[in-house]
């Protein structure tokens, strides 16, 4: 089963609402957001950090970038780096690399949620392809993965 079928099954599981969006191939998370017409704050990216000897998951606006050092902070450990393709391909093995969802609970990865992603009333991510979107309440996400919210955006 792809993540796709599955993050929509979860979805209906749990009787969230949301919308799919199919567009144009897109590789950044800047290019979707124009590619489906909505602003870069409301796209959330979701970047694999290392923590450790660990992943986790970071999820953030993407119009915006981490600062390392308030991620650490959030987290709770000085070891915290960007984590390379090759080292974090395996964990998601049924998404495209790069277009992971930001459902951490699926992958049994930490997720940390930038507080500027949560002030938003609706988020839109990539589906586990550089072809979907799944828009959902900010509020449902945060309710389904039960993230870690912090200040480490800028």
């Amino acid at each position: 089963m792809g993540v796709l079928t599955r993050l929509k099954d979860y979805l209906d599981e749990n009787k969230i609402k949301y919308v799919k969006i199919t567009h144009s191939r897109a590789y950044t998370a800047q290019e979707i957001a124009a590619s489906i017409h909505i602003p870069g704050k409301e796209l959330a990216k979701t970047v694999i950090v290392k923590v450790s000897d660990g992943f986790a998951m970071v999820v953030l606006p993407a119009s915006r970038k981490i600062n390392f050092d308030r991620l650490k902070s959030v987290v709770g450990n000085n070891d915290v780096r960007l984590a390379e393709e090759n080292e974090f391909k395996g964990l998601f093995p049924d998404c495209e690399v790069g277009a992971m969802p930001p459902f951490g609970n699926l992958y049994n990865q930490p997720v940390y949620v930038a507080s500027a992603l949560a002030d938003d009333e609706e988020i839109a991510f990539n589906a586990g392809t550089h072809t979907d979107v799944i828009k959902i309440s900010y509020r449902d996400f945060e309710k389904l993965v039960k993230p870690t919210i912090g200040t480490f955006s800028e």
